[in-house]
């Protein structure tokens, strides 16, 4: 005698139908509490797509920066405390060889006092003494990112997109050994920038 399968009571599909859909309802306000603690500037930031939590801005930010930072990034940390004139004019330049096709990356830009005495126990532990540490890395007490007034540019074809027409900005190359690193000369639009030092060394500034 064939039985025809009884139909289940609907009780009993609703308990994991509705454990089921609670289960995507939890995922769901999990990811917006998470997205929502964000402030609008984090939200910008490159790290949210993939640079890594230590490209993050925070508080505690010493000016490290990730892939893919331009001076346009307000919220990171070495960007938003440069001196306002090298950014403007750092931007007015981005903007130019964007024309260009050729996007300047800010490899490094304000640091910290701390992470700059980093980089010089680093250089120091790289070269072998402070003396050719000096060729490379100021000391907090002298260094222009410290204070604001330089950044690192980058890849190469930014640095020698900016090295030709910088000069129009009053973005200048200071260092001979050292084709990344520009800081704001303003007389150089009409004047042009000054000779380079060969090195760091050379520079009175880092006499102090």
């Amino acid at each position: 005698m064939n039985h025809s399968p009884t139909a289940p009571a609907p009780g009993r599909r609703a308990r994991p139908t509705v454990l089921a859909a609670l289960a995507v309802a939890s995922a769901a306000l999990l990811v917006l509490l998470a997205y929502g603690s964000l402030t609008p500037s984090d939200a910008s930031l490159p790290g949210v797509v993939g640079m890594g939590a230590d490209s993050f801005d925070s508080p505690h930010d010493d000016g490290r920066v990730g892939d893919d930072v331009t001076v346009f990034d307000e919220g990171m940390t070495a960007i938003a405390k440069l001196d306002p004139d090298l950014r403007t004019a750092l931007r007015d330049a981005a903007t130019d060889a964007a024309d260009d096709d050729t996007t300047l990356y800010v490899n490094s830009g304000w640091r910290s006092a701390d992470y700059q005495r980093q980089l010089l126990r680093d250089a120091v532990s790289t070269y072998g003494s402070e003396s050719e540490a000096a060729r490379w890395v100021a000391t907090p007490e002298t260094s222009p990112h410290v204070s604001g007034d330089a950044v690192d540019i980058g890849p190469v074809d930014a640095m020698s997109w900016l090295s030709r027409h910088g000069a129009a900005y009053g973005l200048c190359q200071v260092y001979g050994n050292e084709p990344w690193h520009f800081e704001l000369r303003s007389a150089a639009s009409d004047h042009g920038c000054p000779a380079m030092y060969a090195d760091p060394t050379q520079d009175p500034r880092m006499q102090r």
